[in-house]
């Protein structure tokens, strides 16, 4: 069925225009995008089977170009405006100005990494830099592969500190499993940065290990 062929209150764009983006499905919202459908298929239709073909938002968010185009009716220019609003989105939803944003908790620092980091395949330990204030001033992925004590090097984070005038800095972790518990080699790794900072004067305010929507401070749970 044509887009035309459909009643106007029923077509995606009339119906953002009338009750906002918020009132659109996520078929609705992904029609708009697309533009046009098949000359077999609305592009509505397009959209929902886009959507079932990937079991929803979950996985489509992780979509490659080439999964894309694979699907019937979806070419490369519809595929990359896809990837595109994704990655879009994505940005949107983690933006914090760093500036602005200060350290109260080890929830506020989980917060501001979390959605970036949660579903990373690969583990990544991340360092915020903060002021005497608390406040954000830098933040750096230090490396990216399995927590190893031999691999951490504390110069390369405190070389960092010491270079933006860091007071303090707050270390994170994902676990690509979900589970946030601590190991072993977290542990560690945590135990000898903080006697690092502790020689040069700056202090490691907490260790955050991330999972699924959730974490673990070490600080917390008494290893700081």
């Amino acid at each position: 069925m044509a887009i035309k062929s459909v009643p106007k209150e029923d077509r995606p764009r009339e119906r953002l225009l009338e009750l906002g983006p918020a009132h659109l499905s996520n078929a609705e919202l992904f029609a708009i995008l697309l533009g046009s459908g098949t000359k077999d298929e609305s592009v509505t239709l397009l959209a929902q089977r886009l959507l079932m073909h990937f079991e929803g938002l979950q996985l489509l968010r992780d979509a490659t170009i080439e999964e894309l185009t694979a699907i019937k009716g979806i070419g490369t220019a519809k595929g990359v405006l896809i990837l595109a609003a994704i990655e879009l989105g994505q940005r949107l939803y983690r933006y914090k100005p760093a500036e602005r944003y200060t350290i109260r908790s080890p929830k506020d620092g989980a917060d501001y990494v979390m959605e970036e980091m949660r579903n990373l395949s690969q583990e990544h330990f991340v360092v915020l830099f903060l002021n005497t204030k608390n406040h954000i001033i830098h933040r750096q992925t230090i490396f990216i592969g399995s927590l190893n004590a031999s691999i951490v090097h504390p110069r390369e984070i405190f070389r960092e500190a010491v270079r933006r005038s860091a007071a303090s800095i707050i270390c994170a972790h994902n676990h690509p499993s979900g589970d946030p518990s601590p190991s072993q080699e977290d542990i560690h790794v945590t135990k000898r940065l903080l006697e690092c900072g502790k020689m040069i004067g700056i202090e490691l305010l907490d260790h955050l290990v991330i999972g699924d929507r959730k974490f673990i401070s070490l600080k917390e749970k008494g290893y700081l």
